[in-house]
């Protein structure tokens, strides 16, 4: 299923915040910063990039209900989405 451009915008906002995050991470560690803040900030990279995947899920539920209704989610397949991410 593919996603219209509006319903993708706040997940890919997300994606961007996680890859700023990353890249941070990335930089501290060549930098030779201490260890606590790296993780520090790749904590926040790990909750960006779960926040994303659920909000990712969310939208694509939200549109396959209201746009072929109820009967079109398959209940597995969406169960075993959101357990990937736990």
């Amino acid at each position: 299923m593919q996603l219209p451009d509006e319903k993708l915008k706040p997940v890919l906002t997300r994606l961007r915040r996680a890859h700023g995050h990353l890249a941070t991470v990335i930089r501290m560690l060549e930098e030779g910063a201490e260890c606590e803040d790296a993780l520090t900030q790749l904590a926040a990279v790990d909750k960006a990039l779960a926040r994303s995947g659920y909000a990712l899920v969310s939208t694509g539920l939200i549109h396959c209900i209201s746009t072929e209704g109820p009967d079109s989610v398959d209940q597995a397949k969406m169960e075993k989405l959101f357990l990937s991410f736990a």
